[in-house]
């Protein structure tokens, strides 16, 4: 039932796997980079608070910069452009926005906009791993959309944890308020992209209890 009603999400989903070499002349159009950065942007957040900012880099230098920093892998600079998704430590900071949106608009009641509010400060001066847990979870929330919004596009995307995060907050000023989660490269892939199996259902779920 589900493929039949949902096709072209489920084959975007199964051949979406990661690009290692890039076309590095292929021009990248605007609207579709903007299409694919408001696609991760639209990714579900925890109380809605929206964990994320996409650090965009494109230009040639800002990827040379970036080269040795993720090691060396060859699709910083192929790639028409890397994003770097920031997860945010201090998210509760949206709350008044969003929520205040939201009674403007008949949402919410003033009184439940802030015992939301509260309830959200509470929970990140707990002094717990709250902050972290949910910059984290939710950054990737918005990457697994970048990297499927490009793919339904036509273009390939790799996510990479395979660079060094201190040298990243240094050379590219992160403010504190930020961690890097991951880089994502997007562009025209120049080869298809190795399909890397998986295990068979069987062997990765558990009904109800281990």
């Amino acid at each position: 039932m589900t493929q039949q009603l949902f096709p072209e999400t489920l084959k975007v989903i199964a051949e979406r796997h990661s690009v290692k070499s890039y076309d590095p002349d292929f021009v990248f159009p605007e609207e579709h980079k903007e299409l694919i950065l408001n696609a991760a942007n639209q990714a579900p957040s925890s109380w809605n608070l929206q964990h994320w900012k996409f650090l965009v880099i494109d230009d040639p230098s800002a990827k040379q910069r970036l080269l040795p920093i993720a090691r060396n892998q060859k699709q910083i600079t192929e790639s028409s452009f890397v994003v770097a998704v920031l997860g945010d430590l201090q998210a509760n900071l949206n709350a008044e926005t969003i929520y205040g949106a939201a009674v403007e608009s008949g949402l919410l009641t003033p009184e439940i906009k802030d015992t939301l509010v509260s309830q959200i400060n509470g929970a990140y001066a707990s002094g717990g791993s709250i902050p972290r847990d949910e910059a984290i979870r939710n950054a990737s929330f918005a990457s697994m959309q970048l990297m499927l919004a490009a793919k339904a596009l036509g273009y390939g995307t790799c996510p990479m944890g395979g660079f060094d995060p201190a040298a990243f907050v240094q050379e590219f000023n992160i403010p504190e308020r930020y961690i890097p989660t991951l880089l994502i490269s997007v562009g025209k892939a120049a080869k298809p992209a190795y399909a890397s199996g998986r295990f068979p259902l069987e062997q990765v779920i558990i009904k109800n209890s281990f």
